[in-house]
């Protein structure tokens, strides 16, 4: 057999094959160890996969909370119920007048322009405290001012004859008179007491019981829910031509703050429809909340500005330039960024500073501290910021969506720093509809749509004539009284027209 030199290939052969012999309890230990090893491993794998199991259940028990808390959010919005601005100060300032200097200007109630009754007021025979005798120094006056609670019984002797020539009945009216029905209709209520009526149901939101309660103590007039039910129809019916006038003035007008919230009539859910301009306001409940119904009171080539709260249906008036309203998307990412995370809050918070940069733009420009031009390159500049954040791509959902929002609303968040004197927001319309959604809260809303006639042109009525400042209560009394077809004065370019 050949040998071969150390260190040569057939050694390291040989060491290759050589196989170390190991006892059997040291086997049994190795094989033991690994058995407990494989076991720790399968039930860390099992732990881990029920970790992961109650992590994704935990996120998606995160996902419905949080849409549940933004779908409360919502709702409480829609609803509009809480009038507060969020919680109370935890160290408010006292209420009532300040002390010392900072108690402001003094002031107290005028002297009446006249005086109806004039008491003397002699002095007790005896001091009250002494019994002694007391003499006269001076006289001070003292007014006061009172409500009397008496109701007016009227009769009219209406003379009814024939003309001698067409044969024709004919009658009398006298200028207090209201309407010429004599018979079953003979018994009235007068144009002050429906008038107040009127402004107590439509305008101040009591219910027509709360309405007769109000006639009956404060005047003792007796009159039932049905009575002025019928009452305020038939004055709805009289100011239907003025309503008119309102609806064809909206639709001439420039800009119109538009807004809508739930209705109930019969029951059934409509909505109730504004429209605020610089003149009127006009109301309308119609039985859906889309294009069709708005386009009923603005007409569909309205060719003004409409601003609204960016609902889809207002975006298909496609002669109108639009504003969105910047109040409601600063809410919107207020109310995200309190519940995300903080890395998912850095979107909506960045969108509302940008929000807030256009109206301090608006604000600066009133004031006269920028100029057009710079009012106009600054407006680029907040565009061109606002774009770089809609391009990039986000993974929570909530940004996902107000990033597609925002993309459909981006052409019209800032139509207001193009038109100066445009609003921002649709607050003008929040408020004239926040009347009717008090009333909503205490009365439900109508049970016939004649009713709802009834309501939105009274309600129109009352409402244009606050926003003139023209008194409501004397045009009323004049229509109801009036013998002819009246347009009131509050129709731009109408005078009582017949």
């Amino acid at each position: 057999m050949k040998a071969s030199g150390r260190g040569g290939p057939a050694d390291e052969r040989e060491q290759r094959e050589v196989v170390e012999l190991v006892s059997k309890p040291e086997l049994d230990r190795a094989q033991r160890q690994i058995e407990r090893l494989q076991k720790e491993n399968e039930r860390r794998k099992r732990e881990s996969e029920r970790l992961k199991q109650e992590s994704d259940r935990l996120r998606q028990e995160i996902e419905r909370l949080r849409k549940e808390l933004e779908a409360a959010l919502r709702a409480s919005k829609r609803q509009a119920a809480p009038h507060s601005r969020g919680e109370p100060k935890a160290n408010p300032k006292p209420p009532g007048r300040k002390a010392g200097r900072a108690y402001g200007r003094r002031a107290c109630r005028p002297i009446p322009p006249r005086v109806d009754e004039a008491f003397h007021v002699p002095l007790p025979a005896r001091c009250p405290h002494c019994g002694g005798g007391v003499e006269v120094e001076q006289t001070a006056p003292q007014y006061q001012e009172e409500i009397v609670r008496r109701t007016v019984a009227r009769r009219f002797d209406i003379a009814v004859g024939r003309c001698r020539r067409c044969g024709r009945r004919v009658q009398g009216r006298h200028p207090l008179q209201t309407s010429d029905a004599v018979g079953v209709g003979s018994v009235q209520l007068g144009p002050a007491a429906l008038t107040l009526a009127a402004v107590l149901n439509k305008q101040m939101g009591l219910s027509l019981g709360h309405t007769r309660q109000a006639l009956a103590y404060g005047f003792g007039l007796q009159v039932s829910r049905s009575g002025l039910c019928r009452a305020l129809a038939r004055m709805a019916n009289q100011a239907a031509p003025t309503y008119s006038g309102l609806v064809q003035a909206a639709r001439q007008s420039l800009v119109n703050s538009v807004d809508e919230t739930g209705w109930k009539v019969g029951g059934r859910l409509w909505w109730l429809h504004v429209a605020v301009s610089a003149e009127v306001t006009v109301y309308a409940i119609r039985p859906g909340r889309g294009y069709e119904q708005a386009r009923e009171i603005l007409g569909a080539d309205y060719p003004g500005f409409l601003v609204h709260d960016g609902w889809a249906p207002y975006y298909r008036f496609a002669k109108a330039f639009h504003q969105s309203c910047l109040n409601h998307l600063r809410e919107r990412c207020q109310q995200m960024a309190q519940i995300a995370s903080p890395t998912a809050a850095t979107f909506p918070l960045a969108v509302r500073d940008l929000l807030e940069v256009g109206l301090r733009l608006r604000d600066r420009y009133q004031q006269e501290e920028i100029s057009e031009h710079g009012l106009r390159t600054a407006t680029g500049r907040l565009e061109a910021k606002l774009d770089r954040r809609l391009e990039k791509s986000y993974r929570h959902p909530a940004n996902r969506r107000l990033a597609r929002h925002l993309e459909h609303e981006r052409p019209w968040l800032f139509t207001f720093l193009y038109c100066p004197g445009l609003d921002a927001t649709n607050h003008a319309a929040e408020r004239a509809i926040r009347g009717m959604v008090i009333a909503r809260k205490v009365w439900g809303g109508n049970r016939t749509w004649a009713g709802a006639q009834t309501q939105q042109i009274l309600v129109s009525v009352l409402r244009t004539c606050w926003q003139q400042g023209k008194d409501a209560f004397v045009r009323l009394v004049s229509l109801l009284r009036s013998p002819r077809v009246e347009t009131l004065d509050i129709v731009p370019g109408a005078a009582g027209s017949g």
